[in-house]
């Protein structure tokens, strides 16, 4: 009787459950449920402007707005009445025909012909032009319109760029749809047909619209078209990716995507507040910036801003900026006292006449560099000029970018003189000597990876110098570096752990196969990529293969670039795939020329397979193509002795010793041949060159305590001896040696 009661009770309550559940779902849907469910578009500009007049006029004016649009007598500024330009050799002549504009000059067989403008490209302080190709292309002539002093002039001033180069106009450098399209138009996807070498580029709105940092439109204007809206009822943000509550973060990473040098990791985008998800921006070690992080080539903003001081403090983009216009919010100065106290702005602070270009906050704390030939662009690091550091590293200041004609020992000596003999601590302190890769590095770069005041992007770049410092400190300083909550920092660890062996790093990074981050997971795979598949784990086994599509997707998005077939083509070659290897570093070099690097790893394709003489023949190429390269003629050395010809090998181990370079292995090779061939004293000197650049290499100290025991130098012979038990007591080949010295 009472499991009875129990059961109708059960059925009872189930059945009420399950009515109310059928009402519910029965009911009509609200609006914003509607909205919710709906799939968003991108509805276009024009629908922004009834409700958000001022900042729909404000955008008109901006170099947003006239990013890329359709060549008309509106918008186009060069002058094309049948003008003539000549510049590096080549004359051009631009014109109109039927109301269309053209430009004859130099194509990519090397003659003039008639190109059409298709499109204008940028607006102020210069505007480029669009020109159709076959294969979906469009490219950028070298040929610019100066729109500050009404003229025409060339990029790269003062070069002869033949036709065939990767900088010619007609090549990948100047290629609209990989090298700029992303950032001047509205959802853009390149759609890149690898095996067609085409591109069926589209966006939806021509230029940078409302929606490119807003995110598409339908749903928020389907949501204010609601009676939930009408009825009072909001929705924090209104279903627009940035609004104007949005945080710190959320408006730097809208803006990063186009300012920042960055590689896209796919056109398939997370939706994600983390950067790193959809982009890998540059961090300050590479040739793009000056050791200290200042920058020195086309890097834009982001990674200068994120070491500054402003952004640690909370400032973001539109504290400074008008996010619709562009335009600064305030006049010279006045823009930094939102901010400062006004004694900033006065002799005293800054020690220059007050209303001269010396007096303005930027000209110390922003200095610029020009790109593009005439467009000066602002360092956003913000950083106080530091002329000593100048006198010690060589790096620029900002003093003697207007004080050209002194010296930074002068510039140094005023600072003193204004401001006391002390310097407030900043990163470039230990990131500069930390740069250098030297015995006193580790120490320096290990200090910024500690100090929880240095700015993340700077923890970064000290995690990548890292790579190069193969100590047991280094690797451990790496692994702690997997566990940081700052994503670009676990990247450029994993990055760097991949030039240390892997009993060093196996179990520990294992974990960062599954992170949050995408590109994380990338780095990881890439890590792990030539790991035998049953050292993994089973637990690990399907997020390695998850994070391999995500790598091989990522490495296949770059194929449109020269540099991008060559991560393809190293990709597989630490594969043992060398067909496809040499695929790829030939669709690259076909790209680039120049890209001697692609010579040296199609070279060791070619050695892979057998192909002696033809990695010969790639290895000279890259001679001739950059006779100064030393590790050229390291490779050739260590090719012409796999060939048995001894002769030729030392050549090209004593030209790249000649080209001073710096790699221990060089020393090791040309020492031990040196002594095959008995050149003892020859051997000897080279060998000790060596461990003058490299005192703590453990082949090169095994090398010389070899020479000197087999020429019965035994106490020569000692101290190298000593040294290898210190550093590499377990090493298998050194147990004979060290039992001669007990």
């Amino acid at each position: 009787m009472r499991f009875g009661k129990i059961t109708v009770l059960t059925c009872l309550i189930i059945l009420s459950i399950f009515s109310f559940l059928l009402i519910e779902y029965c009911r009509p849907k609200s609006s914003e449920e509607a909205i919710l469910s709906a799939a968003n578009e991108y509805v276009g500009d024009q629908k922004c402007q009834s409700c958000h007049a001022k900042e729909f006029n404000d955008w008109k004016t901006s170099d947003h707005f006239k990013a890329m649009l359709p060549a008309n007598d509106s918008t186009v500024l060069g002058d094309f009445n049948d003008k003539t330009f000549t510049a590096d050799g080549v004359t051009s002549r631009f014109f109109k025909k039927d109301g269309k504009f053209f430009i004859n000059t130099e194509g990519a067989d090397g003659k003039p012909h008639d190109f059409e403008v298709l499109y204008t490209f940028g607006y102020y302080p210069l505007q480029q032009y669009l020109i159709s190709f076959p294969g979906g292309r469009m490219q950028v002539p070298r040929a610019c319109w100066d729109s500050k002093n009404k003229k025409w002039f060339h990029q790269y001033a003062g070069q002869t760029i033949h036709s065939g180069d990767w900088l010619h106009w007609t090549g990948g450098a100047q290629n609209w749809n990989t090298m700029c399209a992303t950032c001047h138009s509205t959802n853009l996807r390149k759609n890149f047909n690898l095996e067609a070498d085409s591109f069926h580029t589209t966006y939806s709105i021509i230029n940078v619209s409302c929606e490119s940092c807003h995110g598409q439109g339908k749903k928020h204007i389907d949501y204010i078209n609601s009676d939930d809206y009408k009825e009072g009822e909001k929705v924090r943000g209104s279903f627009l990716q940035l609004a104007k509550s949005a945080s710190q973060n959320q408006q730097v990473n809208t803006c990063a995507p186009c300012h920042a040098l960055k590689a896209d990791i796919s056109d398939q985008l997370i939706a994600s507040e983390e950067l790193m998800d959809n982009y890998i921006p540059q961090v300050p070690s590479s040739e793009q910036f000056h050791a200290d992080g200042q920058v020195k080539g086309e890097v834009y903003i982001y990674t200068s801003f994120l070491q500054s001081k402003m952004f640690h403090r909370g400032v973001t983009c539109s504290n400074c900026h008008n996010p619709h216009s562009g335009k600064t919010l305030f006049a010279s100065n006045q823009l930094c006292l939102q901010c400062h106290s006004k004694s900033y702005d006065a002799p005293s602070h800054h020690f220059h006449e007050t209303n001269t270009k010396g007096a303005e906050c930027k000209s110390c704390h922003m200095p610029a560099e020009t790109f593009m030939g005439n467009d000066e662009r602002h360092d956003h690091s913000f950083r106080v000029p530091r002329p000593d550091l100048s006198v010690q590293y060589g790096t620029p200041n900002a003093c003697n970018k207007c004080h050209s004609n002194k010296t930074a020992q002068w510039s140094a000596e005023a600072i003193v003189k204004w401001y006391g003999p002390q310097r407030k601590y900043h990163f470039a302190d230990d990131l500069l000597p930390g740069s250098k890769l030297n015995d006193q590095s580790e120490a320096h770069l290990t200090k910024l990876l500690n100090d929880t005041a240095v700015p993340p992007i700077i923890q970064a770049a000290a995690a990548t110098h890292l790579g190069g410092i193969l100590t047991a400190g280094s690797a451990n300083a790496l692994k702690r570096c997997l566990l940081q909550d700052n994503a670009l920092i676990r990247y450029q660890a994993l990055r760097s752990l991949a030039n240390f062996p892997p009993d060093q790093w196996q179990s520990t990074a294992m974990p960062l196969l599954t992170d949050k981050v995408r590109a994380v997971r990338i780095a990881a795979a890439d890590l792990y990529l030539t790991i035998p598949p049953n050292e993994i784990p089973e637990e690990y086994q399907a997020a390695l293969s998850k994070a391999k599509t995500e790598l091989e997707q990522y490495l296949r998005y770059q194929a449109d670039f020269s540099v991008g077939n060559i991560m393809i083509a190293d990709h597989y070659l630490r594969l043992n795939d060398y067909e496809n290897a040499t695929r790829f570093y030939l669709r690259g070099l076909k790209m680039d020329s120049l890209m001697n690097y692609a010579r040296l790893n199609l070279s060791s394709a070619y050695s892979a397979q057998g192909k002696n003489d033809q990695a010969l023949q790639v290895l000279k190429a890259a001679a001739a193509t950059d006779p100064s390269n030393e590790r050229v003629f390291y490779n050739l050395g260590l090719l012409y002795n796999e060939l048995q010809q001894p002769e030729e090998a030392k050549k090209s181990f004593g030209k790249a010793v000649q080209l001073k370079s710096n790699n221990p292995r060089l020393y090791y090779n040309y020492g031990l041949l040196l002594f095959q061939s008995g050149e003892v004293k020859e051997a000897e000197n080279v060998l000790l060159k060596g461990l003058a650049l490299s005192p703590r290499d453990a082949d090169l100290n095994y090398a010389i305590s070899f020479l000197y025991i087999k020429t019965g130098q035994q106490e020569k012979a000692r101290k190298y001896v000593l040294f290898l038990k210190q550093v590499a007591p377990g090493r298998a080949e050194y147990q004979g040696i060290f039992q001669m010295f007990p």
